[in-house]
Parts: structure tokens; C-alpha cells; sequence
């Protein structure tokens, strides 16, 4: 497994590649009722609502998002090799 870490905007963003699979991981730091994730082809949009205030924004992915959770704040795409 090699691990990357990066940051994208505010967030920090962590990246696990195993031999069949990527995990890209995110602690977005607000409740799950507060963000909506949608993924069109390579790329994650992340919508979060926080203080009143509406924040978008976009991840690409090294492929198409096999799965993606939300839990406890923290967004898990995993994307297959």
C-alpha cells in the first residue's frame, strides 16, 4: 500500500493505493446531514453547507468512484484499478 497525502482547499485529502484499488479519504469536519456528494465520471462533487453558507466544489478521481460513503464527516471514495 503507498499512501498520499494532498490538500484541496481547506480539506485534507489522503489517497491509499492498493494492488485493485484507490481510497481517497477526506475529514471534511461537518456533520454528514450537511454534505452531498455526487461523482459524474473522474470527478466528485462535494456540496457543503456550513454557518449558513453554501460551499461546492470538485475532486477528480483517478477513475470512475466504485463507492463513496459519508461517515461521522468523513467522505471515503474507493476507485477500482
Amino acid at each position: 500500500m503507498n499512501q498520499t497525502q494532498f490538500t484541496d482547499g481547506d480539506a485534507q485529502i489522503r489517497r491509499y493505493e492498493y494492488p485493485d484499488q484507490w481510497v481517497l479519504a477526506a475529514d471534511l469536519g461537518v456533520a454528514d446531514d450537511r454534505v452531498a456528494v455526487d461523482t459524474v465520471g473522474d470527478t466528485a462533487i462535494i456540496a457543503i453547507e456550513q454557518d449558513g453558507k453554501d460551499a461546492e466544489g470538485e475532486l477528480d478521481l483517478p477513475g470512475p468512484a466504485a463507492n463513496v460513503e459519508l461517515r461521522n464527516g468523513v467522505l471515503t471514495i474507493e476507485v477500482e484499478r
